[in-house]
């Protein structure tokens, strides 16, 4: 599951992930890119224009279509402070005059069934803007998502501050395999990169058994 406001910075993420698993689940702001990508009209949402190509890139690689689930709607709002409480609407009709602040049920509801039938979940990043309660909803019923994952007997891994900080309000701590500090980290690792205090444990467990050999 990747979150997060820009899809800057995910790019390599995706593409090493999309050939690796069953879903790619995608929310918060920068689904906004990928809807304009798929030539849909976005209101005032956040939309990286640049990043535009990219996104149509990522949604024509293969099994993209398959494996990669966009929110089918969202919480739209006039502002993003939490004044306008905001209302759902289809990913399809979203206003003009205004911005998506969060996932909307019907989104919410196919993550928990995506997630019913995962064994390993990875989730990286908020659904909506997460830091104003208004919009809060999807990030919070993701986190619960997760952790009834981990409740079923499989793996769990949350990594990055907004994620982290759901799964600490809601009190789901102890129901997640592992929470990752390292958001940035478990990021590159994901995009395939070799970590400096990984390789360091590596060649210093290569290096054990010739010493211990002497």
């Amino acid at each position: 599951i990747l979150g997060g406001a820009k899809i800057s910075g995910k790019i390599d993420v995706i593409r090493n992930l999309l050939p690796r698993v069953d879903r790619l689940i995608i929310g918060g702001g920068m689904t906004f890119t990928f809807l304009r990508a798929k030539g849909l009209q976005t209101g005032r949402s956040l939309v990286e224009e640049d990043k535009i190509p990219l996104a149509k890139e990522i949604l024509g690689l293969p099994d993209a279509e398959r494996k990669i689930l966009l929110p089918r709607d969202c919480v739209v709002s006039a502002d993003t402070g939490g004044a306008d409480s905001g209302h759902a609407a289809p990913v399809d009709r979203i206003p003009a005059g205004l911005i998506g602040v969060d996932i909307g049920p019907q989104s919410i509801e196919a993550i928990q069934g995506a997630l019913a039938e995962s064994r390993t979940v990875f989730w990286n990043g908020p659904m909506g803007i997460f830091e104003v309660p208004a919009y809060a909803a999807g990030t919070i019923a993701t986190a619960k998502a997760v952790a009834q994952g981990t409740s079923r007997g499989g793996f769990t891994v949350v990594g990055g501050g907004d994620s982290l900080a759901a799964i600490h309000q809601c009190g789901l701590e102890g129901e997640i395999s592992h929470l990752s500090t390292g958001g940035g980290a478990s990021l590159e690792f994901l995009e395939g990169r070799v970590l400096p205090g990984v390789a360091a444990l590596e060649s210093a467990a290569k290096a054990a058994p010739a010493k211990a050999a002497r």
